[in-house]
């Protein structure tokens, strides 16, 4: 049983920098993509970044340049920081995780989600 807590979101005004974590726990053997995606109230959930084990990032094009994902390996934690926030970055931010895992010789990956951490940016 793997869990994934976000930390870091509130509320911030207009121009403002957040920093939201995430970290992994439980019986993790690895973990490969991690990720973010917010939602807001009738919008689907979107990406908003994505890093690899070996760090290559991919983010969505409104983000880009003003939010940075990065992670801890050792410490099974994924960062978001977020700059130059704006109204429209109003969302419940959601961290993601692929993780892997042996059943006997048997390698599998499954998929988890946090709980969600607010953030609301203020004009």
């Amino acid at each position: 049983q793997v869990q994934l807590v976000e930390s870091g979101g509130g509320l911030v005004q207009a121009g403002g920098s957040l920093r939201l974590s995430c970290a992994a726990s439980g019986r993790i053997f690895s973990i490969n993509d991690m990720g973010w995606y917010r939602q807001t109230p009738g919008k689907q959930r979107e990406l908003v970044a994505v890093i690899t084990s070996g760090g290559s990032t991919n983010y969505a094009d409104s983000m880009k340049g003003r939010f940075t994902i990065s992670r801890d390996n050792a410490k099974n934690t994924v960062y978001l920081q977020m700059n130059s926030l704006k109204p429209e970055d109003t969302a419940v931010y959601y961290c993601n995780a692929d993780f892997g895992e042996y059943s006997g010789s048997y390698y599998y990956s499954f998929n988890s989600w946090g709980q969600g951490t607010q953030v609301t940016v203020s004009s």
